[in-house]
């Protein structure tokens, strides 16, 4: 069977398109390369619930929004646009991104937490405030009762008539892991139902404050700044993990760092709030630090964990239960410390008169001790004793520029020593040991491990210390006893 030219031709002219078919089949709709977040649903859902709060603080003046946001603000770029002028926010490190100054308006935000009113916000946004106003997403605006405040946890419990509100759902913070998704509402710089999100960079932060102490706060690169102050953190479920508080800032605008205040530490803050309109935590009693590497072998751990005790207050919950300066906490009902931060919030968050157990390094061994807690700042404080020994020489023989005197039976007592504990220390000349806060009237107990019990116990441990030398001292005064260490010069 032969073919015609004409037969030829069209098969020549078909193989492209069948050869292109054939390499290039039909393909379905590809997915897209990178999947990201998509948030709107979310803010819908809970952005009705996110408010804006404006505050009169002390009674407010005649100035205007740019120069209550300029006062303390660095100088501005010239080529800055004059509507971003006004918002600029003040510099603080770390800052707290609500409040302009005292005796002005201060702005930030809030959500609500109950449908009859309930609002939650931070202290310092409402701070000796004497008129508040709670503005709604649907612009209505409402006069607000501050139900209490708590400066150590910076947060405040609001109160507006309202019924049938909408609220946001509380969720839990303890499972949140960095670089899991978290996003913000607020007013930041005034710009109302800002939504910014990011991630959450770490957990159990401690503040540079140091009246946060009691705040494991969440670190999050979430864009914060002036006017985000008292707004919800949420996670993708669209539940409150945290209130936006804190960021770290050379400028006072944001920088990248961010801080949350954990919703369990605000709820708690909240349900005693609402009760007794005031916040009471448990307290220890004793003044910590993170444990020296360089003195691991001494305290008995192969790595750098725990709560290094370095002062216990007299009378205290933790003098009650034996704990010593000296001391390391390792565990905390159960819980174990890793760094010395993390045990002031695990103490604050119970109730006074609570029993907790301790777990403790004590000269290389373990050992587990029950507290009772105390009240945040209640621990007795006794007056001073006065010197009953003879009168101080006119300058110390010894290089550390300390004059101690003998300790009679009476002074003693007052401090609650034994007999043969401490000298008295008379007169401080040197000038490290000064700076270090060594003063008159304290009782030193121990030279390095030495113990000390006269006067001179005291000269044969120092005599032979030098310039360049580290001293560490243990002492007592009218309300605690500690470690003073410095460096001779």
């Amino acid at each position: 069977m032969s073919l015609s030219y004409r037969h030829v031709l069209a098969i020549a002219l078909l193989l492209p398109l069948g050869f292109a078919q054939a390499q290039s089949p039909a393909a379905p709709e590809s997915a897209p390369l990178v999947q990201l977040p998509d948030f709107t649903r979310l803010v819908e859902r809970t952005g009705p619930a996110v408010v804006n709060i404006e505050a009169t603080i002390g009674g407010g003046d005649a100035r205007d929004d740019e120069d209550a946001a300029a006062e303390g603000a660095p100088p501005m770029p010239e080529d800055m646009p004059e509507f971003f002028r006004r918002f600029f926010g003040q510099p603080g490190l770390p800052g707290r991104p609500g409040q302009g100054p005292r005796g002005g308006v201060s702005q930030g935000s809030g959500f609500i937490i109950s449908a009859d009113g309930y609002v939650l916000t931070n202290h310092h946004v409402v701070e000796g405030a004497t008129d508040i106003v709670v503005r709604l997403n649907d612009r209505n605006e409402l006069k607000a009762e501050l139900v209490g405040s708590d400066p150590l946890s910076d947060v405040a419990l609001l109160k507006v008539d309202g019924r049938g509100l909408p609220v946001l759902k509380i969720g839990d913070s303890r499972g949140l892991k960095a670089g899991q998704w978290v996003l913000a509402i607020g007013s930041p710089f005034g710009f109302e139902h800002s939504v910014t999100a990011g991630i959450v960079s770490g957990v159990g932060r401690r503040s540079l404050d140091p009246s946060q102490q009691y705040v494991p706060f969440i670190q999050t690169d979430v864009a914060i700044n002036r006017g985000n102050s008292g707004g919800p953190l949420l996670n993708t479920r669209g539940e409150v993990v945290g209130i936006n508080s804190q960021i770290f800032s050379n400028s006072g605008g944001y920088m990248g760092v961010s801080f949350a205040i954990p919703i369990e530490v605000a709820m708690n803050a909240v349900r005693q709030l609402r009760d007794t309109g005031k916040v009471v935590r448990g307290q220890l009693g004793v003044r910590i630090q993170d444990v020296d590497r360089e003195r691991l072998a001494e305290f008995g751990l192969d790595r750098p964990v725990g709560a290094f005790v370095d002062s216990v207050e007299n009378g205290s919950a933790a003098a009650r239960a034996g704990i010593r300066p000296g001391d390391v906490i390792t565990r905390f009902n159960g819980r174990e410390i890793g760094r010395s931060a993390e045990l002031p919030p695990m103490v604050g968050a119970m109730p006074p008169g609570s029993r907790a157990s301790v777990t403790l390094m004590r000269d290389g061994k373990p050992l587990d001790l029950v507290v009772t807690l105390s009240a945040l700042d209640t621990a007795a404080a006794p007056s001073a004793p006065a010197g009953q020994g003879a009168a101080p020489a006119p300058a110390a023989g010894n290089a550390l520029g300390v004059v101690v005197e003998e300790l009679d039976a009476s002074a003693r007592s007052a401090l609650g020593l034994r007999a043969g504990e401490g000298v008295l220390v008379g007169r401080v000349a040197g000038l490290a040991a000064r700076q270090a806060g060594l003063a008159p009237g304290d009782v030193i107990l121990q030279v390095g491990r030495a113990d000390i019990g006269s006067v001179a116990d005291f000269e044969a441990a120092v005599k032979d210390l030098g310039s360049g030398d580290e001293v560490r001292l243990l002492v007592r005064n009218a309300r605690s006893t500690g470690f003073v260490t410095f460096t001779l010069r």
